[in-house]
């Protein structure tokens, strides 16, 4: 008789999975043996567990498709959490088998013991522990459809002893992810149409949520003479062949994308949760299409809400409407985006080989260099302000990341996952020099499992993005320092070929030799400390604050660091 474990890789086989990443653990060992003697599921053997939930997370991001990790009892499973949260708000079908103590142990205070249902019950949309080997293969197939079907992380908690228990079944079920088509009624689609008809300044944002439904949201913004703005998870889905893109909003969008917004009269939300409220129109309409009716109005108040997959519903729309033939709204959104759109390519040059490099030139660069099918991820911090701005999107590149949960060190754990399920895809990370230092330790794991992941450092010695909110809140830089040592020469001790760049005349050629490399490569790029990102709107309370920073700064005796952004930001200020 097979063991619970045999049951659990046997059910993984079946619904395709092809890679587990974790670490090993005693109370593991049932498992990760069964992985061994089945050998057909690859045991992607990471260094730490964070890492392997991020990358189990960046790989169903871009399969669509069920991804596995696994944690050992207590310590391992505390360190999935950080990676799980980010799966968990990013959506994305993660399945966590959580090893547990020997379950006669339970509620004895015995070694490592936690309560994992408690621990991951915030990160998940199943968690459940099996205390009987009856209760297997059936917890197994509930999380795995769970998973898939709410697009989030199902935990299975097992104790040691269970699993190598003997299995009362060995069923298999192969779990499809149901492809409803949901649209509003129609008495819902003609009150949106009349109030899209009515409007005269209609703004689309777009989000995640438009996956798949490009060419009609195009097309209805076509009628509605409607400029697109997109959310930064929706840029990788409707940046590209979009005639009516205006950029993007937010902390770190455009000034074009939060003009669009701001002028509109009816603003249009399509598959969107954006966040922050101040950049929301004040005076417009509002229409929200979600598939998942308990994201309605969250955000902002509705006039109208929506339940739908945007595909649907868009083109359920379209033929309701009335093409609008008054369309200065779009023009002049459009005129303000080229504006814009040039201003920010005129900061991305080499500056007359100044040194420190300014950080927009290299993001420049590694958009020209780059596959046209390239994965991008960037670090959370600077580095996705200038992912947002200047990487461009074509239908077949993907950019992925920490974009909703925000955790540092998400780039290279989410490249291992990435790089592990696309081998023949090419995989760059735009890395802050905090994040990487954050998990630096599974550089090793491009190594040890042959991923040749280019790794892209903007190394500016700083916590940078911390330090841009600490200069807008009108606080003095305190704590953010980075002693770095040559991350180039770390890089090559640990099986990585590196690079250092200190000018920006090396930089084309590093880049270039390291993207062709045949194997993992970092650039270690010196970068300017204090090259500010400006958000598209800046309010007087940051005025204020930056303000507030010059004085304390030159009354604390650092008045050289305001020499130096003053520096540093010339082609932006004059």
């Amino acid at each position: 008789m097979p063991t619970v474990a045999a049951t659990i890789v046997a059910s993984l086989r079946a619904n395709g999975v092809r890679r587990v990443y974790g670490l090993p653990g005693d109370s593991l060992n049932g498992f990760t043996d069964a992985l061994r003697k089945e050998g057909s599921i690859a045991w992607q053997h990471v260094r730490h567990e964070e890492t392997a939930a991020f990358a189990a997370g960046a790989e169903a991001a871009l399969t669509g498709e069920l991804a596995v990790c696994a944690g050992s009892c207590g310590p391992g499973n505390l360190h999935l959490i950080n990676g799980l949260y980010d799966a968990h708000r990013s959506r994305v079908p993660v399945l966590v088998i959580a090893a547990h103590i020997p379950s006669s142990e339970i509620g004895s205070t015995y070694f490592q013991e936690t309560h994992p249902q408690q621990l991951f019950a915030e990160c998940s949309v199943y968690c459940e522990m099996v205390g009987d080997p009856a209760q297997m293969p059936r917890v197994l197939e509930i999380a795995m459809r769970t998973a898939v079907e709410r697009r989030g992380v199902a935990v299975v908690v097992i104790p040691g002893d269970v699993a190598l228990a003997d299995a009362g079944s060995t069923r298999t079920v192969v779990v499809r992810r149901a492809r409803p088509v949901v649209v509003p009624s129609p008495e819902e689609l003609a009150e949106a149409a009349t109030m899209l008809d009515h409007g005269t300044k209609v703004t689309i944002l777009a989000g995640a949520g438009v996956e798949g439904a490009h060419d009609e949201v195009v097309a209805l913004a076509e009628a509605l003479g409607a400029p697109i703005v997109h959310a930064y998870r929706g840029k990788e889905f409707i940046e590209h062949d979009n005639p009516y893109d205006v950029g993007m909003t937010g902390l770190l969008g455009f000034s074009s994308g939060y003009r669009a917004m701001e002028s509109c009269d009816v603003f249009l939300m399509l598959g969107t949760d954006f966040p922050y409220q101040q950049f929301y129109p004040d005076d417009a309409k509002v229409i929200q299409v979600d598939v998942r009716g308990e994201q309605l109005g969250r955000r902002v108040p509705l006039d109208l809400g929506l339940v739908g997959t945007v595909r649907d519903t868009a083109a359920a729309l379209l033929p309701l409407v009335t093409r609008k033939k008054k369309r200065k709204h779009l023009e002049s959104s459009l005129e303000h985006y080229r504006k814009t759109r040039e201003k920010l390519d005129d900061l991305a040059t080499d500056d007359h080989d100044r040194t420190p490099i300014h950080p927009q030139y290299v993001a420049r660069l590694i958009d020209e260099l780059a596959d046209d099918d390239a994965v991008f991820i960037p670090d959370v911090g600077s580095p996705v302000v200038w992912a947002a701005r200047y990487l461009r999107m074509n239908g077949r590149r993907r950019l992925i990341g920490s974009f909703s949960h925000g955790s540092m060190a998400n780039a290279v754990p989410q490249a291992i996952g990435a790089q592990a399920s696309h081998p023949g895809r090419q995989v760059v990370t735009l890395s802050g020099d905090g994040g990487l230092a954050m998990l630096l330790g599974d550089l090793i794991t491009l190594t040890q499992q042959r991923l040749p992941v280019k790794i892209v450092v903007f190394n500016n010695s700083s916590l940078n993005f911390v330090e841009l909110e600490m200069k807008a809140a009108g606080f003095v830089t305190f704590g953010t320092d980075l002693e770095n040592p040559d991350l180039a020469q770390v890089a090559t001790s640990l099986g990585v070929r590196g690079f250092r760049v200190e000018k920006p005349s090396e930089l084309p050629g590093a880049l270039a030799a390291a993207f062709a490399h045949d194997g993992p490569a970092l650039v270690d790029v010196v970068t300017s400390r204090q090259e500010l990102s400006m958000p598209p709107a800046v309010t007087a309370a940051q005025v204020k604050g930056f303000t507030l920073y010059a004085i304390r700064t030159v009354m604390s005796g650092r008045g050289d660091e305001l020499v130096d952004l003053a520096a540093t930001n010339r082609r932006q200020i004059f």
